[in-house]
């Protein structure tokens, strides 16, 4: 066993074990953890667009309730906007939908301009809808906290097959799912909502990797490779 040095054990775990760790991953199966569906098949907000230009399939998409009082959330909008939006605007297929009442379009433009102020809104999308459409599209969610007067402080994430996202525990202790993200507390957009849009992108990525490694498999078989 003198060949057993201390130099070799050093040298061992500097170089050839963590390359033998990156084989293993590189080579073996997707196994991080998916963000959960808590609730499945929301309506999609095309039901609901009197336009027909806005969809939420195929879009990561976070929703936000402006309400009858649309500067109610105002700060939470800039939050959201600094916290998130800025860190996803090059990301494919990724919008913002902030959904008010009929009658609120000067207020939500204005709004608007005020967020476009600091940044590109290409992927800002502010759509009017009914009241009652508005209510019945916030239902499907199955989340027991009403709106407030057709408004609410959280930003929902909704993936490309239009299934809400979030978690079976919020991560503060309390054993509930979290449906939505508070817009009034950075922390939660740092920690929570930046975080999950992350790793629902990673989760389409480690997909379409997987179709494309399965297809050259399929093409190296018909070719007799």
């Amino acid at each position: 066993m003198k060949f057993i040095t201390k130099k070799r054990v050093v040298l061992f775990l500097l170089f050839i074990f963590p390359l033998i760790c990156f084989l293993i991953l590189s080579t073996g199966k997707n196994n991080f953890t998916k963000l959960p569906i808590v609730t499945a098949n929301v309506i999609d907000v095309s039901e609901i667009d009197a336009t027909k230009e806005v969809q939420l399939k195929e879009y990561v998409s976070i929703i936000c309730f402006l309400g009858n009082d649309v500067n109610a959330n105002r700060s939470g909008l800039f939050n959201l906007n600094e916290k998130v939006y800025k860190k996803f605007t090059d990301y494919k297929k990724f919008q913002i939908l902030a959904i008010y009442p009929n009658g609120k379009e000067v207020e939500a433009e204005k709004l608007k301009e005020e967020i476009g102020a600091f940044t590109d809104m290409q992927k800002w999308v502010f759509m009017a809808s009914s009241k009652e459409e508005i209510e019945g599209f916030y239902s499907s969610f199955s989340f027991n906290e009403p709106l407030v007067n057709l408004g609410s402080s959280k930003a929902f994430l909704v993936d490309k097959n239009v299934n809400l996202r979030g978690r079976l525990k919020n991560g503060d202790g309390e054993d509930v799912k979290l449906f939505g993200y508070n817009m009034n507390s950075v922390s939660e957009l740092n920690a929570k909502l930046k975080d999950d849009v992350k790793v629902l992108y990673y989760e389409y990525y480690a997909a379409f990797k997987d179709r494309t490694k399965n297809t050259n498999k399929a093409d190296r078989k018909e070719v007799g490779l």
